[in-house]
């Protein structure tokens, strides 16, 4: 996860879904840096496994991470041991927003809307857990490699990431 100039964030934040057959809760993990996703989940529990695979997820993704920051909500399962401890075993360091601070988790509850706006209720109703799991997988390819983000420059997040490389590994050659 050595993406950022600075100390990467990644936000966490599980929303749920009420199907016919129960609830479930999607986790997603954001590089905040290029918007890419690069860890998610979906699960019929709210407990640490939801994020806990999202991470793991992530981790897998991003090898050799340094210098991370691990930003989540107070959600227990941020907070549970078998969490904060993986995030030690990472070298991820963690930061808990502050309780009733909207703004904490703003590109979290945005990443969730849009998901939302996308994906879950144009395409609903949702017969099962499998069928949120595949729209979720095909939802997150589409946002990482072809949906255009202004803030990024109104290129898809692995466009802007590729391009980060490419500056970096330019520079070195130069120097």
């Amino acid at each position: 996860m050595n993406l950022l100039p600075l100390d990467p964030i990644n936000f966490r934040l599980p929303t749920s879904l009420t199907l016919p057959r129960g609830v479930v809760y999607v986790a997603f993990v954001v590089d905040v840096f290029s918007r890419r996703i690069v860890g998610w989940r979906v699960w019929n529990s709210l407990k640490t496994d939801l994020v806990l695979d999202a991470l793991e997820q992530a981790l897998y993704a991003r090898t050799g991470t340094k210098s991370l920051v691990h930003h989540s909500d107070r959600s227990s399962q941020y907070l549970s041991i078998r969490y904060t401890e993986r995030l030690a075993e990472a070298g991820l360091q963690a930061s808990v927003g502050s309780v009733g601070d909207s703004y904490d988790n703003a590109m979290a509850e945005t990443m969730f809307g849009l998901f939302k706006s996308e994906v879950i209720w144009p395409r609903g109703p949702w017969k099962n857990l499998e069928a949120v799991e595949y729209a979720t997988l095909e939802w997150v390819d589409w946002f990482n490699n072809r949906r255009l983000l202004e803030p990024i420059g109104d290129i898809p997040p692995a466009e802007f990431e590729q391009a980060y490389y490419d500056q970096m590994e330019g520079q070195a050659i130069a120097a």
